[in-house]
């Protein structure tokens, strides 16, 4: 009870829903719908096939708006911060995925994701009313309380069902990141979603409309819940998610295929071309269409007839008498049977059998929560996937030196499947997971143990789940070094040495398993922002100027004007930084900061090494004009670009 009375309005509307349930959109009544449901002839505004919504172009605005944010280190929260490859990023994702954009576009193989399912009870991300200013939104989404940890409050807003725009909201949410998130992909690369039924339809239209529909590879279908739901209110119980996926484009094959079951090839008949399986020959046309296909086919020895499919054959009269000259015919002994084709394993090409679009069979919902429970011995996070699901998406769609990115990354399961996966096939695919510091309930067991943010659980996860796997691979050593000294302990055959060096590769592969991981975190860029004035104050406007005299924050330090540098000129976050006194070397000869100081001699140096860009903060030619422009002149006539701030 609400304590109002009867709303007259709501229950003809209700009724109205009752009747006509085609004419209304997100709660509310299409008023163009509900004249052409009542047979008025009415040309439809803007009459053609497109998902549209709500704010859509309002959040076009918002997806170009760019970002001047940046990407600082966090040394003591990462492990071994300056030998892994792997990218933890702490930070609302729309704003991470634009400071990606100039480092990563084009480099990622794989991206998997696990956005908000727009049940009704989801809190996320998204603007109310797209009328606020950009400085309005961009303070409301980098809200922090005075730890630094982003808040809920002016953030987070629950989408519930009674929204006027509930799909409209989530939408909104989904569309700039996807964009976004292509940009990353590779040209051979692969995206994937979860999703359940609330938002499946939506999700498929608005992919096709980011990836193109041309670009569509699946629809997966994920039984997610072993035991039946009895709560359910329409007696359905719903076991099963959807993943999607789309390719960055569509000229090459996007899933590796199942392996081959090869216990069922043998050699019965002692053929000399190896083992074998048979193969059917029927085929697949009506004799309207392929009149060549429909023949009887003579076994030329026998001359027993076994007639004619009633679809035919699959091969015509020439190839089928290259096949029985080859002796390539499984000929029956009785008539009414089937002639069969050999196919050889040793002639099968690379390509393997096709991918199921059921996936993750026996692996449930469970098994991920049970990877977390065992990790941590308490349930800090709900229905997290399974690692193993994961990583079958992983091994079918990437290399073994892929980048993998997961910008909602939850408890870090995308993390532990990368790595699980490199340790059984001795790849080295990097992962970048990215994941909002929302706050944890306070109710909650994580945050009674200490994890004040999502980011926290998911951290530790990829801390533990990375010590967990050491620890199985120095078993695994073990194990193979024992191998090794038995066999170097037997007669040094061809066969023995082969089977020792392999044992030793592998030894080594295991070794260089990277199980560490960078955390990186979003923050506020380490220079001033020019920020535009309101109204024609010409004081105000003074004082700007006189703040930029020098850009640099008074909160930056060295080491993270490095890595924006570094970011904002396209290099990527595993760039090899070299400090030599004075002067921060990126990739060698790539690019050159000066940052501390700058003198005549340390000029010369770089000047002399022929960079291909040099960054110098302006103020470090303060009060020596001269300096400045041999610089310049110096770095221009050395076909170095030389740039100042």
């Amino acid at each position: 009870m609400d304590g109002k009375s009867l709303s007259i309005e709501a229950e003809k509307i209700n009724a109205l829903k009752e009747i006509l349930p085609e004419v209304f959109t997100e709660n509310k009544i299409d008023w163009e719908k509900l004249k052409a449901a009542l047979g008025e002839n009415i040309n439809f505004s803007n009459e053609r096939y497109v998902l549209n919504w709500a704010g859509k172009s309002d959040a076009f605005k918002v997806l170009q708006i760019p970002s001047s944010k940046t990407l600082i280190p966090s040394k003591e929260e990462s492990v071994h911060f300056d030998d892994t490859q792997n990218i933890f990023i702490e930070g609302e994702n729309m704003e991470v995925l634009k400071v990606l954009q100039k480092s990563y576009f084009g480099k990622v193989k794989m991206i998997y994701i696990d956005p908000p399912y727009n049940t009704g009870n989801d809190s996320f991300i998204y603007p109310d009313k797209f009328s606020e200013t950009k400085t309005d939104y961009e303070k409301r989404v980098g809200d922090k309380d005075e730890d630094g940890y982003m808040t809920r409050d002016g953030m987070f807003k629950k989408n519930s069902k009674e929204n006027g725009q509930y799909h409209s909201n989530w939408l909104n949410m989904m569309m700039p990141r996807m964009y976004l998130a292509k940009n990353l992909l590779r040209q051979d690369g692969v995206i994937f979603v979860s999703i359940d039924d609330n938002e499946v339809h939506n999700l498929r239209l608005l992919m096709n409309e980011i990836f193109g529909e041309e670009n569509f590879v699946a629809q997966l279908i994920w039984k997610s819940r072993q035991n039946k739901d009895n709560r359910t209110v329409t007696g359905v119980s719903i076991d099963h998610e959807y993943i999607l996926s789309y390719s960055k484009s569509n000229d090459r094959r996007s899933f590796r295929g199942t392996s081959r079951k090869i216990d069922t090839y043998s050699n019965p008949d002692n053929d000399p071309r190896g083992v074998w399986a048979s193969s059917n020959m029927a085929g697949l046309k009506d004799e309207a269409s392929r009149p060549n296909l429909h023949y009887d086919l003579i076994n030329p020895l026998t001359n027993v007839n076994y007639g004619r499919p009633k679809m035919g054959w699959r091969y015509d009269q020439r190839t089928m008498s290259r096949l029985i000259s080859e002796d390539r015919i499984i000929w029956p002994v009785d008539s009414n049977g089937r002639p069969r084709r050999k196919v050889f394993l040793s002639e099968i090409n690379e390509v393997l059998p096709g991918f199921s679009s059921f996936v993750g069979a026996e692996i449930f919902t469970r098994d991920g929560t049970k990877e977390i429970d065992v990790l941590f011995e308490t349930r800090y996070f709900d229905f997290p996937k399974p690692s193993r699901l994961i990583g079958d998406l992983i091994c079918q769609t990437s290399a073994q030196s892929d980048i993998i990115l997961d910008f909602f990354a939850g408890s870090g399961t995308t993390a532990q499947a990368v790595m699980k996966l490199n340790k059984e096939d001795g790849g080295n695919r990097k992962y970048i997971c990215v994941q909002l510091p929302e706050l944890c309930e306070e109710k909650s067991e994580a945050f009674k143990a200490g994890y004040k943010t999502i980011a926290d659980i998911s951290k530790e996860r990829i801390r533990r789940a990375g010590k967990k796997i050491k620890e199985e691979i120095a078993e695994e050593i073990t194990q193979l070094e024992s191998k090794i000294s038995k066999l170097e302990g037997e007669l040094p055959t061809e066969e023995t040495k082969a089977e020792i060096a392999n044992l030793k590769a592998k030894v080594q592969q295991l070794q260089a398993q990277d199980l560490g991981f960078k955390v990186l975190k979003l923050e506020e860029s380490n220079f001033k922002q020019w920020r535009q004035l309101e109204g024609h104050d010409p004081q105000a406007l003074a004082e700007q100027i006189r703040l930029f005299v020098d850009p640099v924050a008074e909160s930056a330090t060295v080491e993270n004007m490095v890595y924006e540098l570094l970011l904002k000129s396209g290099k990527d976050l595993n760039s090899k930084i070299e400090k030599e006194g004075a002067v921060y070397k990126i990739n060698g000869k790539e690019l050159v900061l000066l940052l501390e100081k700058a003198t005549e001699e340390i000029i010369h140096k770089v000047t002399a090494a022929k960079p291909t860009k040099v960054i110098a903060l302006d103020r470090l030619f303060k009060d020596n004009d001269q300096l400045k422009t041999n610089t310049v002149l110096q770095m221009r006539d050395a076909g170095v670009e030389f740039k100042t701030i």
